[in-house]
């Protein structure tokens, strides 16, 4: 077999941004703002494709697909269905998708009319996979087969309600038979990886295991705008929340790929929303509109969450929160998604993009050896020098409290100097924290725990009621020295 082309298109992180939003892109020493994504738009693009590249094409999808938006929440992801539906999605693996539960998530699945493939998720009764491992595409005269791995952080980091009655393994041990049986058995021309274990794990897996030509990597939000290539196999990355699109065209000559290109696509406010999906978009908005637009105040500064250490949107969350508790510290996860809120008015909608669970506010009193230790705990799954031990996130999210830490130091041995206030922490001594989820400080840690009758949504409106214009600062919470 010679001359053969393919197009292969990836969709990962986009959390369920439906419609156009601000986006953050940066730009010399500063950061701008500019509107981007949205279904409709990524469906124009993808007919654009397909209808220059005739039978040639896939497009898949890395997770975090039908969570991470208020109307998602709201309906359990069902509310995304009709749209991804319109795609022409070929497979798909996830991560937050289980965030319902396992058994929704198999419902939802069951409605798409195209499968979720994973090699690293178990029953834990049978230990039969949940998922199939791969599927097999004919496209451009070539078979190709598609393998999943699902995030393997899920029973790990999650909450226990993600991961009910299921289990995660890396797919490290599973990953090899699959490639020979698609090899010997299935007959395969190219073997594409579906991974959302993140970019740092699908390097440190391919320099490993042989035998994937192309890996589209999800989970971290890298947007890699030339693809990496690790050994024989290339890798390619796209952004998160609907924004871009990852392009990569393959040549193949008797099962080998002798040329390739790459586009980082950025999904711009001017490309034409397809007008099925378009409609579709709306339907789902609908029920939600009116309350979704009320405005709720306004911001002198950008709220962005995508840094590491530290971030305006999580200083305001976590400001709310000390303000309606009077903690003195505050935690929430480092979640990597949610779209930036330029200056001007803040709805009710751009609330929900920061926190869409809307979860309960808890209170709890922490040891200074206790926050001690839940710090360094994260900043090993963060840091960690082995990309296998990294279950990150940003950063957890503190407010109150200053950490002067060395990143290359190893597990345990990061954090220098721990500040409360003014004062170095005492280990036996209590502090008083708010928190939402258990992500932020786990089950393990704290006494005296309880949650509150108000949500983070609440806390966040009686805040911007109190500060109009809102300012937030960067506070230098985790310093790297």
């Amino acid at each position: 077999m010679s001359g053969n082309k393919l197009v292969i298109v990836q969709m990962n992180d986009t959390h369920s941004y439906l419609d156009m939003h601000p986006e953050m892109f940066w730009q010399g020493g500063r950061a701008l703002y500019r509107p981007a994504g949205g279904y409709a738009r990524i469906a124009s693009l993808m007919r654009q494709i397909r209808g220059d590249n005739q039978g040639s094409v896939l497009f898949c999808d890395c997770g975090d697909t039908i969570h991470g938006t208020y109307p998602a929440v709201r309906t359990q992801g069902k509310a995304m269905v009709p749209i991804l539906n319109q795609l022409g999605l070929d497979a798909m693996t996830a991560h937050w998708d289980f965030a319902y539960g396992p058994k929704v998530l198999r419902q939802r699945v069951s409605e798409l009319n195209y499968p979720l493939i994973a090699i690293n998720v178990y029953e834990k009764e049978t230990k039969k996979p949940v998922y199939p491992p791969y599927i097999i595409k004919e496209a451009g005269g070539l078979r190709v087969g598609l393998v999943g791995i699902a995030s393997n952080i899920i029973d790990k980091t999650m909450p226990s309600s993600f991961s009910e009655g299921i289990y995660f393994t890396l797919g490290r041990e599973e990953l090899p038979p699959i490639i020979d049986i698609l090899r010997s058995q299935e007959k395969v021309d190219l073997v594409v990886l579906i991974s959302h274990l993140g970019f740092p794990q699908d390097m440190k897996l391919l320099s490993e295991v042989e035998g994937v030509d192309v890996c589209l990597s999800g989970h971290t939000h890298n947007r890699l705008y030339s693809p990496v290539i690790q050994g024989e196999t290339i890798i390619i990355q796209s952004g998160s929340q609907a924004s871009f699109l990852g392009r990569l065209d393959l040549e193949l000559s008797d099962r080998q790929i002798s040329n390739y290109r790459h586009q980082l696509i950025e999904v711009e406010a001017d490309i034409k929303p397809d007008p099925l999906v378009d409609e579709l978009v709306g339907r789902a908005l609908a029920p939600y509109k009116d309350y979704l637009a009320e405005v709720v105040g306004e911001t002198a500064t950008a709220l962005s969450r995508g840094t590491v250490l530290e971030s305006t949107m999580d200083n305001f969350l976590l400001q709310a929160m000390i303000d309606s508790t009077g903690a003195q510290l505050a935690f929430s996860n480092g979640w990597r998604y949610g779209a930036p809120i330029a200056p001007g008015t803040i709805t009710i909608n751009d609330l929900y993009n920061i926190v869409p669970m809307n979860p309960t506010i808890s209170m709890a009193e922490l040891t200074g050896e206790e926050i001690l230790l839940m710090l360094e705990e994260n900043l090993e799954h963060i840091f960690s020098c082995d990309p296998y031990r990294q279950m990150g996130g940003y950063v957890k999210r503190c407010l109150g409290l200053n950490v002067y830490f060395k990143i290359e130091n190893p597990k345990d041995n990061r954090i220098q100097k721990l500040f409360i206030g003014n004062e170095e922490v005492r280990p036996d001594r209590y502090y008083t924290a708010a928190f939402i989820t258990e992500q932020a400080v786990p089950e393990k840690y704290g006494q005296n725990r309880v949650n509150l009758p108000e949500r983070a949504v609440d806390a966040l409106i009686a805040y911007l009621a109190k500060h109009r214009p809102l300012f937030v600062e960067l506070k230098g919470t985790f310093s790297a020295v």
